[in-house]
């Protein structure tokens, strides 16, 4: 297994924090979303001892998720995978919310010791934004996406992409819908459970079809998290070891440490099924005199490390 991390920023600050915590790879967002190129952001990454593993949002593919791509966007995705081949980055995270990302309706609910975290409440949905941005009611989404549409769009998108994934050496890796719910904000939603997993895989079988494990989403869902690896394990290229307490409809995240699931069991099953892919904390609290993106700011990252790197070390 490898400690990863998204840092935002991506300073020579932070970078060096991540060095010196022992961090191997960073995830990075897609192209057009940061000031440098995906090359030259590789470079700087380098440069800290440290390398680009996974490349995760800021993909050319809304259009495609509708079925109203002209093939623009299917084209752009398949440079982006051959491009990313050439420069030995080996996974692509995406996921097939159609409409929305991951959303939460609080971004100011209270952790241990009054941490900040987010929240989702699906009576609040007036409030639904990804943090940091704009709340999509002020938006006006598109809505009307069925559970068929969207099985139909994603079998057409993997048909089109896993073999160029193949030849370039490449991993494209779901992530759930976050929140697990069945319908949200106007459109269906087809990976929100383990059956809908077990059927992407099924649906393109290759090694470049595979999945992005979030546990907090799937600790939402109910299911047993030590459970659900050994059953997916062949399967897992990436994993967002976070935790979260509550119910698809209604939870609030926590400290990596702090929630329903038990991390310890959840590390050895990872063991168990051989995953050796970057695992990374994903959305962490912020802290007393920390300001910044609710999820993605620096303290509790830095606390994360050392919590994920102990359980690695104890399982070994």
């Amino acid at each position: 297994m490898k400690l990863a991390s998204v840092l935002n920023p991506l300073s020579g600050h932070n970078l060096a924090l991540a060095a010196q915590t022992g961090v191997e790879e960073i995830v990075i967002r897609g192209p057009g979303s940061e000031d440098l190129s995906i090359a030259e952001t590789q470079a700087r990454v380098e440069s800290f001892g440290m390398k680009v593993g996974v490349v995760e949002g800021g993909l050319p593919i809304d259009r495609i998720k509708l079925g109203q791509d002209n093939g623009s966007q299917l084209a752009e995705m398949k440079e982006l995978i051959r491009m990313l081949g050439d420069l030995g980055i080996p996974i692509v995270c995406y996921n097939f919310m159609a409409g929305t990302d991951w959303i939460r309706t609080s971004v100011d609910a209270r952790d241990r010791g009054g941490a900040l975290v987010t929240a989702f409440d699906i009576d609040e949905l007036e409030n639904a934004q990804i943090p940091g941005r704009d709340k999509y009611g002020d938006r006006g989404l598109e809505g009307g996406m069925t559970t068929d549409e969207l099985w139909a769009n994603l079998e057409r998108f993997l048909n089109e992409t896993i073999s160029v994934a193949e030849e370039a050496g490449v991993v494209l890796a779901m992530h759930p819908d976050d929140p697990p719910v069945k319908s949200l904000l106007g459109n269906e939603r087809i990976m929100n459970d383990v059956a809908g997993f077990q059927r992407l895989v099924d649906l393109v079988p290759s090694g470049s079809n595979a999945i992005a494990l979030c546990q907090g989403t799937f600790s939402e869902m109910g299911v047993d998290i030590p459970a659900t690896i050994r059953a997916l394990g062949p399967h897992i290229a990436y994993v967002h070891f976070r935790d979260v307490r509550g119910t698809p409809e209604r939870f609030v995240e926590t400290w990596q440490d702090n929630g329903q699931t038990d991390m310890v069991e959840a590390m050895r099953a990872y063991r168990e099924v051989g995953f050796d892919g970057p695992m990374r904390p994903d959305h962490v609290p912020i802290l007393t005199g920390e300001e910044g993106t609710p999820g993605y700011t620096m303290m509790g990252r830095l606390y994360a490390y050392g919590y994920i790197r102990a359980l690695m070390q104890a399982t070994e």
